[in-house]
C-alpha cells in the first residue's frame, strides 16, 4: 500500500473573511470603496428611461417629436461637465459664419407649398403666386408693425393720464413707545364667526323723533327737488363722555361702544382707508372711543374703486373735499325729508346732550341704547341711532335709517350718470355705488341693524352742475329692509359678531391700560398698539393730531354752511 504524496502547506486553501463595515448609526456602507473615490455622481430616478449609453453626436440627431424623452428628473449631466476659468474667462469667440438651417426650417413659403403640395402648376403661374405671397408678407408685416406701434403708444399714454398710486397716510401716527400686540390680517378676520347672537334687548331711548315726509318718495329726475341748507345742530359724542352709558356701566354690561364704532370694527374688511380707535380697559370692563378732533364721523367717497379719488388737497374732488360734501349731504337730506315744524314723537328721556346754552334747533334723532349678551361673560351696551319715524297703512310706527348717496362726477366715478339711468335702470347705479362705496354702504347698513330699524332710506343726491360742489338736487329715494338689505350686498352678520368679539377677546386678556386698532393705510390689516395712559390726553402731546382736527371742524362752515356739527 503506497502512501499518498503529502500535500504542501501552502497550496492548502484559506478561507478570507470579507470585511464587514458595520453603521452602528444607521444602515448602509459607511466609507466609499476606493475606486470609485473622488468620481462624481450623477443622480437618477427609476422613472428615467434609459437611452444611449454613449452620445457623441450631441444635439446633431435629436429627437424633435420627444425632446426630453431621456431627459432625468434631477436635470442634465452638469457634474462631468468641466469649467477653467483662468485665462479664458476674458476671452470671447467671435463667429462671423451665417448659421446654417436645418433642413426642416428651410423654405419660405411653407404654408404655400404645403397647400399646393400634390398640384403641379405651370411655372408662369408658379412665379405669379411667389411675387403674390411675397407682396402679401410685406402687407402682413406693414400692419402688425403698425398695431405694435399703436399699442404701445397707447400704453404709454395711459401711462401718463393715469395719476400714480400713493401711499395712504395712517389716521395717527405710530410713535415709538408703542408696542404692537396683534396683528390680524382680513383673510383672517373673514373666516370669523359667531353665529346665534340673541336679539337685543332695549335699556332706555333717548331723544325724539320727526315723521318721514312721503312725498320724497314719487322724487324723480324729470321731478328733481333742490337740497335745502338746514342749520340743525349734530351731536358727535364718544363713548365715555356719553352720560347714560357712564350710568349704565355701573350696573349693566362689560364691554361700550357706539353704533359708529361697531360698525367701524364690524366692516373692517371691506376698509381701505385709515382708521383708528382707542380701547381702555378698566378691570373687566372695555371703552371703544374714537379720538377727539378726528375725522371719524366723515364719510369716505369712493374708498373700494378701483381708482379712488387722488386729487390734490385743495382740489374740487379731493378725498378730503369730496368726504366733508358727502357729510353734509347726509346731513341735510336726513333733515330735509322730515315734516318739519310738526310735533315730534318724544322717547322715554329727552336727549342727553342738550345743554342749557344750546343755540339753534337739534336734529331729529332718538338714540337707542341697547344691550346684547355675547356668551362667555361678555355682555355689550351700545348706543344706536334712528333718524326719523314713519307711520305706516296700519298706523303702526316704524323707526327708519335715513342716508344720502351722492353723485360727484359721472366721468370719474364709474361713468354710470344718474340722470340718464336713475328712473331705468336703478340698479345698476346701485350696483356702481356698491362697488366704489361697499365699506360706506356697509356700515350704513350694520348701524340699521343694530338700531333695530325697520327700514332703511336711501337718497340719490347729485351736483347740479359738475365743478360746483355747493349746490345739490335731490333725484330720486329708495328703501329697504335691512336684513334683506345685508343679504343683497353679501353682508353677513355671523362675521361681523366674530370680528367683534375676536377683538373683545384679546383685549379682555390685556393689563388694564390703554390700547389703539388701526387700519393700516397701504395694506389689509389692523394692529393692536399698547399705548402709554397718557396719550391723546394732552393737547401738547398730540399739537399734529389736533391741529388737524380743529381745521377739519373748522372747515366745515365755511366750505358747506349746510349745518352745525357739535363735538362732547
Amino acid at each position: 500500500m503506497t502512501e499518498e504524496p503529502a500535500v504542501p502547506v501552502e497550496e492548502i486553501a484559506h478561507f478570507k473573511a470579507p470585511v464587514i463595515q458595520d453603521n452602528v448609526n444607521g444602515w448602509g456602507p459607511c466609507d466609499v470603496p476606493d475606486q470609485f473615490k473622488d468620481m462624481p455622481y450623477q443622480p437618477f430616478s427609476k422613472g428615467d428611461r434609459l437611452g444611449k449609453i454613449s452620445d457623441w453626436t450631441g444635439a446633431a440627431f435629436q429627437d424633435k417629436k420627444y425632446a426630453n424623452k431621456y431627459a432625468s428628473q434631477f436635470g442634465s449631466g452638469t457634474q462631468y461637465a468641466y469649467y477653467h476659468d483662468e485665462d479664458e474667462s476674458t476671452f470671447h469667440l467671435v463667429d462671423t459664419t451665417r448659421v446654417q438651417k436645418p433642413p426642416y426650417q428651410r423654405g419660405r413659403f411653407r404654408q404655400m407649398q404645403r397647400a399646393m403640395r400634390g398640384r403641379q402648376l405651370p411655372r408662369h403661374l408658379n412665379s405669379q403666386l411667389q411675387v403674390l405671397a411675397r407682396g402679401m408678407k410685406t402687407r402682413d408685416k406693414d400692419r402688425l408693425r403698425s398695431q405694435r406701434k399703436w399699442v404701445r403708444h397707447q400704453g404709454m399714454r395711459n401711462m401718463r393720464n393715469q395719476p400714480p398710486i400713493k401711499n395712504r397716510d395712517a389716521s395717527v401716527t405710530v410713535r415709538s413707545d408703542w408696542s404692537t400686540i396683534e396683528e390680524m390680517d382680513f383673510p383672517r378676520l373673514a373666516k370669523l364667526s359667531l353665529p346665534n347672537v340673541k336679539e337685543a334687548v332695549d335699556v332706555t331711548l333717548c331723544g325724539s323723533l320727526e315723521y318721514y315726509d312721503k312725498t320724497y318718495d314719487r322724487v324723480n329726475v324729470k321731478s328733481e327737488k333742490p337740497l335745502q341748507r338746514i342749520d340743525r345742530i349734530f351731536h358727535t359724542v364718544t363713548t365715555t363722555d356719553d352720560p347714560i352709558i357712564r350710568k349704565l356701566s355701573k350696573t349693566e354690561g362689560n364691554v361700550y361702544a357706539t353704533d359708529a364704532i361697531l360698525a367701524t370694527i364690524m366692516c373692517s374688511t371691506r376698509s381701505n382707508y385709515s382708521w383708528d380707535i382707542v380701547i381702555e380697559k378698566i378691570g373687566d370692563k372695555l371703552f371703544f372711543d374714537k379720538r377727539d378732533n378726528t375725522e371719524f364721523d366723515l364719510l369716505t367717497v369712493n374708498e373700494t374703486s378701483v381708482e379712488p379719488p387722488q386729487d390734490e388737497s385743495n382740489s374740487l374732488n379731493s378725498p378730503r373735499s369730496l368726504a366733508l360734501e358727502a357729510t353734509f349731504i347726509n346731513h341735510n337730506f336726513s333733515q330735509q325729508v322730515l315734516k318739519m315744524g310738526e310735533p315730534r314723537l318724544k322717547m322715554d328721556e329727552p336727549n342727553p346732550f342738550i345743554s342749557e346754552d344750546e343755540e339753534g334747533e337739534v336734529a331729529s334723532v332718538a338714540y337707542r341704547y341697547r344691550k346684547w349678551d355675547l356668551d362667555n361673560g361678555v355682555v355689550l351696551i351700545a348706543r344706536c341711532e334712528h333718524d326719523a319715524v314713519l307711520q305706516n297703512v296700519n298706523g303702526e310706527l316704524q323707526y327708519i335709517t335715513i342716508k344720502a348717496l351722492n353723485e360727484w362726477d359721472s366721468k370719474l366715478s364709474g361713468g354710470v350718470e344718474w340722470r340718464q339711468k336713475l328712473d331705468t335702470q336703478r340698479g345698476a347705479v346701485l350696483a356702481n355705488e356698491l362697488r366704489n362705496n361697499a365699506c360706506k354702504l356697509a356700515k350704513w347698513t350694520v348701524q340699521a341693524i343694530l338700531a333695530g330699524s325697520d327700514q332703511i332710506k336711501f337718497g340719490y343726491v347729485s351736483r347740479a352742475h359738475v365743478r360746483d360742489s355747493s349746490k345739490h338736487v335731490i333725484l330720486g329715494t329708495q328703501q329697504y329692509k335691512p336684513h334683506e338689505f345685508a343679504t343683497q350686498i353679501n353682508l353677513n352678520m355671523d362675521n361681523a359678531w366674530g370680528i367683534l368679539r375676536c377683538i373683545v377677546d384679546i383685549c379682555m386678556k390685556q393689563k388694564d391700560g390703554k390700547y389703539l386698532i388701526m387700519k393700516d393705510p397701504n395694506k389689509p390689516m389692523i394692529r393692536l398698539y399698547d399705548i402709554p395712559d397718557n396719550t391723546f390726553d394732552s393737547e401738547n402731546e398730540d399739537g399734529d393730531e389736533d391741529d388737524s382736527g380743529d381745521k377739519a371742524t373748522e372747515a366745515f362752515q365755511p366750505l358747506y354752511p349746510y349745518s352745525s356739527v357739535k363735538r362732547i
